[in-house]
């Protein structure tokens, strides 16, 4: 998927419309986070250990001085620990990003948060039941929100045709082809 395409495809699992809603959005807001764009889903060269990285997304820094690894992690019931954090932080190390940016509906347990702190890694907490056009986005001591509404409007239009009398003057609704109101035709 294109990062400036909408996902709506109710058919993916959870965790992948969470990663293509997140870059989606991060993508929209990419200069909030000093980004030129945020690309898709691929594959980036370790460069210290050799390996091949499949990364959630990518973000370019703006005049191309690097790049933000964008991890998304839709777990509803815990915080990132510091487990999950360091293992990112190894990502950065091996990869060469500038950081990391990492999406999940509860943020980072405390450990997690010294971690993030130490590897210039962000997080961003993303709703896990958001979609393009309704959704709660926190980063930066900053939320926004994406609202729509639905709205049913129904109307009805009765015509009347209005003649005047042709014998009084007198201004009548009519009701077939009639010529004289209801007091001259008698």
């Amino acid at each position: 998927m294109h990062p400036d395409q909408e996902p709506v495809d109710p058919n993916k699992p959870k965790w992948l419309s969470y990663e293509e809603l997140a870059t989606y959005l991060l993508n929209r807001m990419a200069k909030e986070f000093g980004l030129e764009s945020v690309q898709g889903k691929q594959k980036i060269q370790g460069k210290r250990s050799g390996t091949s990285w499949v990364i959630d997304a990518k973000g370019i820094i703006e005049g191309g001085g690097g790049f933000f690894i964008v991890e998304c992690r839709r777990y509803t019931t815990s915080k990132q620990n510091q487990e999950k954090v360091g293992g990112l932080a190894y990502r950065i190390l091996d990869t060469g990003a500038n950081g990391a940016i990492l999406v999940s509906p509860m943020g980072l347990q405390e450990g997690g948060e010294k971690i993030a702190a130490a590897e210039n890694i962000l997080s961003v907490e993303l709703d896990e039941n958001s979609t393009p056009t309704d959704f709660a986005i926190k980063f930066l001591n900053k939320l926004y929100l994406g609202i729509s509404m639905k709205a049913k409007v129904t109307m009805r239009a009765v015509a009347t045709l209005a003649r005047a009398c042709s014998k009084c003057g007198k201004t009548f609704t009519v009701l077939g082809s009639e010529t004289l109101c209801k007091d001259c035709a008698g």
